[in-house]
């Protein structure tokens, strides 16, 4: 059944130990909870369309920047360590009104996977983990990097920009609009436009410690104990078969679809296909007497 509450979301500030959040809560009253952690160098906006659509089948979607990216704040001496972005995604969990299935993209995901193998009680009643796994190709995350460090100058305008998206992005059919750009773009005292990630981010701790953290990952992930759906791009180039295979091995219990049209970006590239499986893993969750709040997106 179609919830009649809107999906436009309300935005919030979310304190943290040292600073704000950005938050967007769509459908508050709705049930279950799914909260949303985009990856590296994204913004909530990465899950606009899924969590329109599942807060209009009745769940409570809440989606967030974290530190250092969109409109959340800035650490302010830069000194940015994945134990802070884990800290924040365990006060946002802890925050709702019951435990959150986490939806979480790549370091998103990633943060969700040492949670809730670390922590107990388990934070989350379930994961949605998105083409992301303890382990990773290198030369996938080198190309994000590259993409995140190149023109460190900005743009003199929002089409120099979608001109290096579609570079980065070929699979994409579209451009993106100066109204699709604008959240993504900061304009400096020198009237350039510069991506809305704190610079600092590249040159500190978290990019340094991500091979550190694989052997944290995978003896977290083989003591998660909720349900676990791995949704992967089939033209992935950071999830490949060897490292889902092994991810599998690791959570024998999780599930695994592959999208054959995404690549990394699996909720840009494929949202409709996305939606309707994160709609089926929530379904599977929910007793038979609540299925009607997540009952819109047909599988």
């Amino acid at each position: 059944m179609v919830s009649d509450i809107p999906s436009l979301p309300t935005i919030n500030r979310f304190p943290v130990a040292d600073l704000s959040l950005a938050v967007e809560t769509r459908h508050p009253a709705g049930h279950p909870t799914l909260l949303f952690a985009h990856g590296f160098g994204q913004t909530r906006g990465a899950w606009s369309g899924a969590a329109a659509a599942l807060a209009d089948a009745g769940c409570r979607c809440v989606t967030f920047d974290t530190r250092g990216h969109g409109e959340s704040d800035r650490v302010v001496n830069g000194d940015y360590h994945m134990d802070q972005f884990a800290d924040d995604l365990l006060r946002m969990a802890a925050a709702q009104p019951q435990p959150p299935i986490l939806v979480g993209a790549s370091m998103g995901g990633l943060l969700g996977i040492v949670l809730a193998g670390e922590v107990r009680p388990t934070p989350f009643r379930a994961l949605v983990l998105v083409d992301i796994t303890p382990r990773w190709e290198t030369a996938g995350v080198e190309r994000i990097l590259a993409f995140m460090q190149a023109h460190p100058d900005g743009f003199a305008n929002y089409t120099e920009a979608a001109e290096q998206i579609a570079v980065y992005l070929p699979q994409r059919r579209e451009r993106k609009s100066e109204e699709q750009l604008r959240p993504l773009l900061r304009e400096g005292a020198d009237g350039r436009l510069r991506w809305h990630w704190d610079p600092a981010l590249l040159a500190g701790g978290v990019v340094q410690e991500s091979e550190r953290y694989q052997p944290r990952l995978q003896a977290a992930a083989a003591k998660i104990d909720v349900p676990v759906l791995l949704l992967s791009g089939a033209r992935s180039d950071v999830v490949s078969r060897a490292t889902v295979d092994e991810f599998l091995q690791l959570v024998p219990h999780a599930r695994h679809v592959e999208l054959p049209h995404a690549t990394h970006m699996v909720a840009g590239d494929a949202n409709d296909a996305f939606t309707r499986e994160v709609a089926r893993f929530v379904q599977s969750l929910v007793p038979s007497v609540d299925r009607r709040h997540a009952g819109a997106v047909q599988p």
